[in-house]
């Protein structure tokens, strides 16, 4: 099967069965969102979805956070990945945020990757989300999972090669979509050690499944 063939059956699977994908990262707006992001880099969204009330009770505001120094952050983040660097981070944030941007969350790509923590996948995330740019951000999910489908080529080895690749054969108006999609599907079905296969709707177009099961067996249906 082609790679714009794989393309047409993963954006038509989804686009039918799961319309409205959102992220499952909680939050009310869009400094509560850029702050979860930058605590979410290695760290699950459960992990970051229970540490973030009691943060925001403390720092409410761009304002807050940037007022405090990372010692004063840390205790409400000690549970997450690399809490001293996203402390020191987050400080950061806040204080450019307040100073640069007047407490807003930039828009632009660009301007979002000048904040501290603040790489070219967070940044996509929050113009997606947030802004509903066709910013296709690359986590570990979206770049396994789009190698093992086959939705992108074995020469494409960074996360940066891997969205250029993505947004070449997705609609635009679906790029920000098809970036939850991916990652929901690495999350729940497409799992980094033993793959769901048995029961992945996407199996009859997936590469992966075809090396592992047979070119056979991914004509036949799957079953639920």
């Amino acid at each position: 099967m082609r790679r714009a063939e794989r393309f047409r059956y993963f954006l038509a699977y989804f686009t039918t069965n799961f319309p409205e994908p959102e992220t499952e990262l909680h939050y009310g707006n869009p400094y509560e969102l850029i702050v979860a992001v930058v605590l979410s880099a290695q760290c699950t969204d459960k992990r970051v979805n229970l540490v973030m009330p009691a943060l925001l009770e403390q720092f409410p505001t761009p304002a807050h956070l940037g007022a405090a120094a990372p010692e004063e952050i840390f205790p409400f983040i000690r549970s997450v990945s690399y809490p001293n660097n996203k402390a020191k981070h987050l400080a950061g944030l806040g204080r450019m945020l307040t100073n640069d941007f007047n407490s807003e969350v930039p828009s632009q790509i660009e301007e979002l990757q000048k904040l501290p923590g603040v790489g070219r996948k967070t940044a996509n995330v929050v113009a997606s989300v947030i802004y509903n740019q066709p910013a296709m951000a690359v986590d570990t999910h979206v770049f396994r999972v789009s190698h093992r489908i086959g939705l992108v080529p074995k020469t494409a080895t960074t996360p940066l090669a891997v969205e250029k690749e993505l947004v070449k054969y997705i609609p635009t108006e679906l790029i920000a979509k098809a970036h939850h999609w991916l990652i929901l599907h690495g999350r729940y079905i497409c799992v980094a050690r033993t793959p769901k296969c048995n029961i992945c709707p996407l199996a009859p177009s997936c590469a992966y499944f075809e090396k592992t099961f047979g070119k056979a067996a991914s004509m036949v249906p799957i079953k639920d």
